[in-house]
């Protein structure tokens, strides 16, 4: 009986571990229990050496599979030190073992609970990166930080500007562009002449240096002054933080390059446009293919999505997988053949994130897809069409990535002419079925 159940299971050598801070417990298969003469439980602690012996027990007795549940930041230790010894290492959502019906609850039983389910083959396992993915994407995420903080700092000078009455806002459209920037350092230099300040003024700034020289007009307090000279020493260091991870990305995607993809001639503009081609030509050269011709997709949304899933897509077997992966599917809850609901998962995936704010920038574009996404609003309201052009977008990437085609805008003029032809034809068959044939009106 024994032996006919464990032909049952699926993964008969796989071991489970509950992940926690300062402990970790795992469990193994009994049958390889027993025949090694040890305890099918066992604890170890979170350091390197732990690991380690951890490992070494798990390879000794025959396990091939090992699944630990996600939980917070600690199971990437114990992943990495079992990936690096060869087992092949399944991180699982906490939710497919909170679904679960029976599970016991300590830390002992978890251990178990996951093996288990895991012998039994009713888990999952979650999508992880390649290594070489994995430091791009660490690199990305730092430097999403770093200007998420640098946005902050920016804030707050301009909340304290505001409590001394300076009013920059008023005048100009960036406060830390180039015309800003020298006001704020020069006031904080010391200056408080706002004729002095207003020189500062670029000739590109619409508003008058009277204008400029009005809204510098303010009570200088010595409590907001100091607090503004803070903000703006942080604000140039993260700049020069913002720096250090431009550099190491580049590093970083120069050592990846595998391809020579060719994205056209190099524009004829500024410093920043220039810089901007360049990261694009690294990513094209990474990627294989240019992503940025899709409408929607610039620099950064095609960095993101290379950083949380990288080039190669092969671990997806279709599309449809991918674009569930991503969260952008509709929802199948369905009881007694009813549709309950359609709506999407929620899902915090940075990738999904990225693609609909591509998405959202679709709405004013002259392609294909801002005809098509401009449509989809006419037909539901805005989060649900944002949700289904985020999908038409995962697609384009999927097919480029896994294709190496190349991505040919058809131009928003054929596409409406091809949703004309199509209405057309569907209104002929209706009246058909009706019993009518439809006719062209005669010309006036």
């Amino acid at each position: 009986m024994a032996m006919r159940k464990r032909a049952e299971q699926v993964y008969p050598s796989a071991a489970g571990i509950d992940v926690g801070a300062s402990s970790h417990w795992v469990a193994v298969p009994p049958h390889l229990a027993e025949q090694a003469h040890c305890d099918s439980t066992r604890q170890y602690g979170p350091m390197t050496d732990d690991l380690e012996a951890m490992a070494d027990w798990l390879l000794a007795i025959g396990v091939d599979y090992v699944a630990l549940e996600s939980t917070g930041v600690y199971w990437i230790p114990v992943y990495e030190v079992l990936e690096q010894r060869g087992l092949k290492v399944w991180l699982v959502d906490a939710r497919q073992l909170r679904h679960a019906p029976g599970r016991p609850k300590s830390d002992v039983l978890d251990c178990q609970w996951i093996q288990r389910l895991m012998a039994l083959g009713m888990l999952r396992a979650a999508m992880r990166p390649e290594a070489e993915v994995r430091v791009v994407r660490a690199v990305v995420r730092q430097r999403d930080v770093l200007g998420a903080s640098q946005a902050q700092w920016v804030q707050r000078m301009q909340k304290e500007l505001v409590q001394m009455n300076i009013q920059l806002t008023e005048v100009l459209s960036d406060v830390m562009g180039q015309t800003g920037q020298a006001i704020i350092r020069a006031i904080v230099a010391g200056e408080r002449d706002p004729a002095v300040l207003a020189s500062h003024r670029d000739r590109r700034v619409k508003a008058s240096v009277e204008q400029v020289s009005r809204a510098l007009t303010g009570t200088w307090r010595e409590e907001h002054l100091f607090v503004l000279a803070q903000a703006l020493s942080m604000y140039d260091d993260i700049e020069r933080r913002l720096a250090e991870c431009n550099a190491k990305l580049q590093e970083l995607l120069d050592r990846r390059a595998s391809h020579n993809v060719d994205i056209g001639p190099l524009p004829r503009a500024g410093t920043k446009v220039r810089k901007e081609y360049e990261v694009r030509q690294m990513l094209a050269n990474w990627a294989g293919v240019d992503l940025t011709r899709i409408d929607g997709l610039g620099v950064g949304v095609v960095m993101t999505l290379l950083s949380e899933i990288g080039p190669d897509l092969s671990r997806f077997a279709s599309v449809k997988q991918f674009c569930s992966w991503l969260g952008l599917c509709p929802g199948t809850k369905i009881s007694g053949g009813k549709m309950l609901s359609s709506a999407s998962k929620r899902s915090a995936n940075r990738a999904r994130q990225a693609l609909k704010l591509a998405a959202q920038a679709l709405s004013h574009s002259k392609s294909a897809l801002g005809a098509f996404y401009r449509r989809l609003c006419a037909r539901m309201d805005k989060p649900r069409a944002n949700t289904a052009a985020a999908h038409k977008l995962a697609r384009l990437v999927y097919f480029m990535l896994t294709r190496g085609e190349a991505y040919v805008d058809q131009g928003q003029q054929r596409y409406e002419e091809q949703q004309r032809h199509r209405s057309i034809a569907a209104l002929k068959r209706r009246a058909a079925s009706l019993g009518f044939e439809l006719a062209p009106a005669s010309a006036q």
